[in-house]
């Protein structure tokens, strides 16, 4: 993973519900606002259910605080859970040492 400003970038999984099912709120402000991402964030990559009613995010960033401030500007259309992730080779590659006996 990258490094942002001298410190490990993590990535997290965000799962988005939209609050009413309403995808068509957040797509709305999505096109006027964009993703109101603030500085250090970074959008890695994203997936939409086929009801529409979750979206699967991966977002990168140093700092935590980044993602509380994203999470506080859509929060009026979106229920969030973000959950710290890692891939699986590099948790594979930690837990080696660990598996081989």
């Amino acid at each position: 993973m990258p490094r942002q400003e001298g410190r490990q970038a993590l990535q997290f999984m965000v799962i988005e519900r939209f609050r009413n099912q309403d995808a068509k709120a957040v797509y709305r402000r999505f096109r006027e606002k964009g993703r109101m991402m603030p500085d250090g964030l970074d959008f890695v990559a994203s997936w939409v259910s086929a009801d529409l009613g979750r979206c699967f995010q991966v977002m990168e960033c140093a700092d935590a605080t980044l993602l509380q401030r994203w999470v506080a500007g859509w929060s009026d259309l979106v229920e969030f859970e973000i959950v710290p992730v890692t891939p699986g080779k590099e948790t594979a590659a930690a837990l080696e040492s660990q598996v081989t006996s």
